[in-house]
């Protein structure tokens, strides 16, 4: 899933790209421009994304399956349907709402994407808002993670 706040605070973009909700292909976001993106001078508009197949390490319990082959991946959330996991009720904050084993697996493959409901500090990336363009490409090959277009 990518999700975008676009001309947001500051006139700031913020951008992600999360597996909170499931996976079903890889998908990568590139800004045309790479800049400071805030105030601090921290750089962070930048080549997100997740390029693995995260069918092929999909768990069993969380598999969906059809004609024989795993074509997603639920989340913890959708299998179980727990606070735990779905970081609600007494969960719903960044100190009571931890990775999962399973959100673990997925941050390993894929380190820019948000893998669990507070992945807030290395998975919300800003560019400048009304100079940057985005594109956003679905299934892009190992190609275009050692070099992006």
């Amino acid at each position: 899933l990518a999700e975008f706040t676009l001309v947001g605070s500051s006139n700031h973009d913020f951008y992600d790209v999360s597996l909170v909700d499931g996976y079903n292909l890889p998908l990568d976001i590139t800004p045309s421009t790479t800049d400071s993106g805030n105030s601090s001078g921290t750089t962070n508009c930048r080549r997100i994304g997740c390029d693995s197949d995260l069918r092929d390490i999909c768990p069993k319990e969380l598999a969906v399956q059809a004609g024989g082959h795993v074509v997603a991946c639920k989340s913890a959330c959708d299998a179980f349907n727990t606070s735990q996991y779905c970081c609600t009720g007494e969960h719903a904050n960044p100190n009571s709402c931890q990775p999962s084993q399973y959100s673990v697996v997925f941050k390993k493959a894929c380190p820019t994407a948000y893998s669990y409901a507070y992945d807030d500090r290395s998975s919300t990336f800003t560019c400048t808002s009304f100079s940057t363009d985005y594109t956003i490409t679905f299934c892009p090959g190992k190609a275009s993670a050692a070099a992006p277009p």
